[in-house]
């Protein structure tokens, strides 16, 4: 049985560009699931950590299209994948989902649980708790 590795730290959201850098350091795994009410702010870290881990410019979240594609500065492959529209699990290997996993560097999930039966272990899984307008509470855990 594998060991759960469990942090949590809060933040501000002006401080957002230091918690995605704080939160960096504790992931442990290239895929990243991201569980959260609607609102409480999945897609606006992801764009933190896309802006730290990229050159590129962040492409919005892919609720549409299921997944936006990036370059990292190192040359690797990084996707943000949106699940909330997804209709079934059979759509999201249709695209290719288990190729993504194949050539990826990094993996950001958002709605993972439309589809947790085939989301890749080990993984990185993040609860983000908001506490008020302004601050969160995320909850780590290497799995």
């Amino acid at each position: 049985m594998q060991e759960v590795q469990n942090h949590n730290f809060a933040y501000a959201l002006p401080q957002i560009a230091d918690a995605a850098q704080e939160l960096l350091a504790r992931i442990q795994h290239q895929y990243v699931l991201f569980d959260a009410p609607m609102g409480a702010g999945k897609t606006t870290l992801i764009r933190e950590l896309i802006k730290q881990l990229s050159p590129m410019e962040f492409l919005g979240s892919p609720t549409f299209s299921l997944v936006n594609e990036y370059r990292t500065y190192e040359g690797g492959a990084l996707y943000h994948f949106d699940l909330y529209r997804l209709k079934s699990p059979e759509e999201l290997m249709d695209i290719g989902f288990d190729e993504y996993l194949s050539q990826a560097e990094w993996i950001f999930i958002e709605w993972p649980e439309r589809a947790w039966e085939l989301m890749p272990f080990p993984h990185t899984l993040i609860h983000i708790k908001p506490e008020n307008k302004y601050e969160r509470t995320l909850e780590i855990l290497n799995l």
